[in-house]
């Protein structure tokens, strides 16, 4: 048997250069120096979604037509009622490696990472997936690959017009009654981060909607953390389950006092 120093050595594979191994005490002062860092990065992402709610919104004039489950749809039919849209465009069509047993590896990866839509749909927003593959073709993917997200099929310009004609991409949309409007989107590497409930929501124009986020006058927001739920027990226009109001209070209690002691040691 071979040590990773004697693989090096041959050719196969190189050293793997471990950082040093020290005492707890040099282990705490390392991850306290490194804390610093990843709170300013955590400060700088909430500034940079509340730069993001402030974004100019662009009118969607066209009337986009899509192919579901249940037939025809239009772009306005995909929001459900809600006033947020997020459509992730996936590459599952003929031309794409793995076609027709799989989607693009890629695109399959943020299929996979999709966190339970229940979370995103009690904050008013929905999440779809939208490829150019027939509807039949969808529904065998989604049941084999036990994906459980609304995917419909593109029937028109929709990904030449908003940038995922020849890339995977994320676009953002509001409504206001009948009228739409795109307010963001992102691709390439920022689509790596998609997948769980909150970076879906700092994408969106809305954002958490906690009363802690910066955003414009009007915007909603509600305490912070009560809305939380199990997945299969959001009630709409529910009032907070007291129980879990006294929780959650505690729990940011606690969470601002070490905040608070952390930045006193500092000093």
């Amino acid at each position: 048997m071979t040590t990773s120093a004697e693989n090096g050595s041959q050719g196969a594979q190189p050293a793997m250069h471990k950082p040093p191994v020290v005492s707890q005490q040099a282990w705490d002062a390392a991850h306290k120096e490194l804390l610093v860092k990843e709170k300013a990065q955590s400060r700088a992402r909430d500034a940079l979604a509340a730069e993001r709610r402030r974004m100019p919104w662009m009118a969607v004039e066209k009337a986009y037509a899509f192919e579901g489950p249940a037939g025809k749809v239009s772009l306005l039919d995909l929001f459900e009622g809600r006033r947020q849209l997020i459509i992730y465009r996936a590459f599952y069509e003929p031309g794409v490696f793995g076609w027709p047993e799989h989607a693009c590896r890629g695109c399959s990866m943020v299929a996979d990472q999709v966190a339970h839509l229940a979370h995103l749909n009690a904050r008013d927003t929905t999440l779809v997936f939208v490829s150019r593959a027939p509807q039949a073709e969808i529904v065998r993917l989604k049941e084999r690959m036990g994906w459980t997200m609304p995917w419909f099929t593109i029937t028109d310009s929709f990904d030449g017009d908003f940038g995922v004609d020849e890339w995977h991409g994320t676009n953002v949309f509001y409504r206001d009654g009948d009228q739409v409007f795109r307010t963001y989107f992102v691709n390439n590497r920022g689509d790596e981060q998609m997948g769980n409930t909150w970076n879906y929501l700092d994408i969106t124009p809305l954002g958490r909607q906690e009363v802690w986020e910066d955003s414009p006058e009007g915007y909603p927001q509600t305490p912070t953390y009560k809305w939380w739920n199990w997945h299969d027990s959001y009630v709409a226009d529910a009032a907070p389950d007291k129980r879990w109001v006294e929780v959650s209070d505690a729990g940011e209690a606690a969470f601002r006092n070490q905040d608070a002691s952390a930045k006193s040691q500092m000093t």
